[in-house]
């Protein structure tokens, strides 16, 4: 078992040394569609009893792209929201957590100043509800995929800058009642970095 990990770490040692790495911080707008999250009634109840509202997100990625015009990313999201109790028309604010694996294509090869690239991956969404924690294990777990794109512009030295425009489409949470069709995230934001 020891010779075999050997060997594959030996076979990917120079694969791994060619990739160039990019550590980035973006914050933006979490714009939501299709938001509405059922009702808590089994009669009498309506499809908007509970939404969310649009917030923040701020972001970390870890990119690591292959010598020509492919990369892969991994990031971790946390997004602000409210939730909405259209019954007793009261707002609380909630999380949602994020994580996911996206694989990247650029417009241009690695090395050039600016690169746009166009995404596609898979995330899960962890939603609190006011009250509850993600350390302890409070929250709704959906796992959905996302697309978009964005542009990352070097500016000098390791120092970098980009734009992402990216939808997040995820299964609706929580166990109500009249829940219709996936939740749908729209992410615009900046961010800086560093590019190895």
């Amino acid at each position: 078992m020891k010779q075999l990990v050997v060997v594959v770490f030996l076979l990917c040692s120079s694969t791994a040394w060619a990739q160039f790495a990019e550590f980035w911080f973006s914050g933006g707008q979490s714009l939501l569609q299709n938001r509405s999250l059922g009702t808590a009634s089994a009669v009498g109840g309506a499809k908007n009893d509970y939404e969310l509202a649009n917030g923040f997100r701020f972001a970390f990625r870890a990119a690591f792209n292959t010598p020509g015009i492919f990369g892969h990313e991994v990031q971790y999201a946390y997004n602000r929201t409210q939730l909405r109790d259209n019954v007793n028309h009261t707002e609380t604010g909630m999380a949602i957590h994020q994580g996911g694996y996206n694989f990247l294509v650029y417009a241009t090869h690695e090395g050039k100043r600016i690169r746009p690239f166009g995404t596609g991956g898979f995330h899960f969404s962890n939603y609190v509800p006011p009250g509850a924690s993600a350390a302890s294990g409070g929250g709704d777990t959906k796992v959905g995929v996302n697309y978009g794109g964005g542009v990352k512009v070097r500016l000098f030295s390791i120092w970098a800058l980009r734009l992402d425009v990216r939808q997040y489409d995820t299964p609706k949470p929580f166990n109500l009642f009249l829940k219709e069709g996936w939740l749908r995230q729209n992410e615009i934001s900046a961010g800086f970095g560093v590019e190895f």
